[in-house]
């Protein structure tokens, strides 16, 4: 496909250069490209401008054409050798750093010990206390003043979640009495003691009625509190295998599905039964007064901002926790030891 037309010398001459510098290009193009590009044609008083096409006929009549397009299998074969930018590849490797490459490979990991063990262990109530000597000042020096904490062992996890619901809003006192009623109702005697803590089970719980709950001094709201726990272990929503095994995130959400158990009871569960070590309970008022009183705020903090000041003891907010109640004990302590003031001298006349 082309077309003709007279030209003089002068045109001859800039139409050959021009053939030069086209004919320089096509060179660098890829061989697909450079078929369809125009190529030039001139005798001594007209030249013809044609594109080659592999798919166009060419007149046998005109002026000498291009060369027969290459096969198909060439042209692909060509295409594909188009050179494309080396782009730069990441290798992934299954193999596992030791302590220390990984150390040095992400300190913001390091800087944090890392618990598997509840406070109970041995060395981890220590392992505690070094933590949060260097991470908070002020907590380092209220350590300093006060006994160490100590986490003893617990009762299984079924029977410490049905006393925590029988000690709620109940003085000490009060609550002691109604558990050991509550431990005889299992064959643990007047007294209650271990035999009546052996015989609580969620089967056995239930086959007591709400009317013999309420004979031990069990109020009926508290009943059907039990009831509900005891069905979710007896349906297998719950065990005391995977009460240990979960994390604090999925326990919570587990414990507060039970009718009665607040966030509050899952804290204190999760602290003193469990003895995690890194559970700060932001809603009770003992800590939110520790935190007060250490850091001299005006009001209580609220949740968020307990979040804050205490994000500095973690791994071990339960011990910072511990040692907010002992501070505010002390200071009731120290309050009631003073000697009353002498009242004011009474004026002769």
């Amino acid at each position: 496909m082309g077309f003709s037309c007279p030209i003089n010398f002068d045109q001859k001459a800039r139409l050959l250069s021009s053939s030069l510098e086209l004919s320089k290009s096509q060179k660098a193009l890829p061989p697909s490209a450079a078929r369809k590009a125009p190529i030039l044609f001139f005798s001594s008083h007209c030249f013809t401008f044609q594109i080659a096409d592999e798919k166009i006929q060419q007149n046998p009549t005109s002026t000498p054409s291009s060369p027969p397009p290459p096969p198909a299998a060439a042209t692909a074969a060509a295409a594909s050798k188009i050179p494309f930018r080396p782009r730069k590849t990441r290798k992934l490797t299954n193999q596992r750093l030791d302590p220390e490459t990984a150390a040095a490979a992400f300190p913001s990991r390091s800087r944090r010990p890392r618990i598997l063990k509840p406070l109970s262990s041995d060395g981890e109530i220590e392992l505690a206390l070094g933590h949060l000597r260097r991470a908070d000042p002020l907590l380092s020096a209220l350590i300093g003043s006060l006994e160490a904490p100590t986490f003893a062992s617990s009762a299984r996890p079924f029977l410490a979640l049905a006393r925590s619901i029988l000690y709620q809003q109940l003085a000490t006192k009060a609550a002691q009495t109604i558990y050991a009623r509550f431990l005889a109702l299992f064959g643990g005697g007047g007294g209650g003691g271990e035999d009546g803590e052996d015989g609580v089970s969620p089967d056995s719980l239930l086959a007591l009625s709400p009317q013999q709950l309420r004979q031990a001094g069990v109020s009926g709201r508290k009943a059907g509190y039990l009831h509900d726990l005891a069905e979710n272990f007896r349906s297998g929503a719950l065990s005391d295998e995977s009460i240990l095994e979960m994390e604090d995130e999925a326990l919570l959400t587990a414990l507060t599905r039970v009718k009665g158990i607040g966030v509050w009871s899952v804290h204190m569960f999760m602290m003193f039964s469990l003895h995690r070590p890194d559970v700060l309970p932001v809603g009770d008022l003992g800590v939110r007064k520790g935190v007060q009183a250490m850091h001299e705020l005006k009001e209580l903090p609220k949740p968020l901002e307990m979040e804050e000041l205490c994000e500095k003891w973690r791994p071990y907010r339960s011990v910072g926790s511990w040692y907010m109640w002992r501070l505010m004990e002390s200071k009731a302590a120290a309050a009631k030891a003073m000697p009353a003031s002498a009242p004011a001298p009474v004026q002769s006349r």
